[in-house]
């Protein structure tokens, strides 16, 4: 990732208006910032997301709260919990997020 022309600056996620986002159950609330080409994001999901289609854009994220469950299309499994993050480059592996808790990340793309 090239990140160009972007001042210094800082966010507070409380002040981002968030926009809600159906899964195939549960929703999720973005916070999103644009700088440029890059996307970042404070994504909340309510207890009982399940992501409504198979992703392949590539990300970096972190869970900053509650557990994430991540599937890739091959079938593998992965869970991740507070201070955990993962990164997948664009059209990688197809993937889908659920929690059954509920989780935050923060996401880069």
């Amino acid at each position: 990732m090239q990140i160009d022309a972007i001042p210094f600056g800082t966010t507070d996620w409380s002040t981002v208006t968030p926009t809600e986002h159906a899964g195939e159950t549960g929703k999720a609330f973005w916070r999103t910032r644009q700088f440029g080409p890059i996307r970042v994001r404070m994504i909340e999901y309510t207890p009982g997301y399940l992501a409504d289609h198979w992703c392949s854009k590539g990300h970096v994220v972190l869970v900053v709260a509650g557990e994430l469950d991540t599937e890739l299309a091959d079938g593998r499994r992965f869970t991740l919990t507070p201070g955990m993050s993962y990164q997948v480059a664009d059209g990688a592996e197809p993937h889908r997020s659920a929690t059954t808790g509920g989780a935050t990340l923060f996401i880069v793309d």
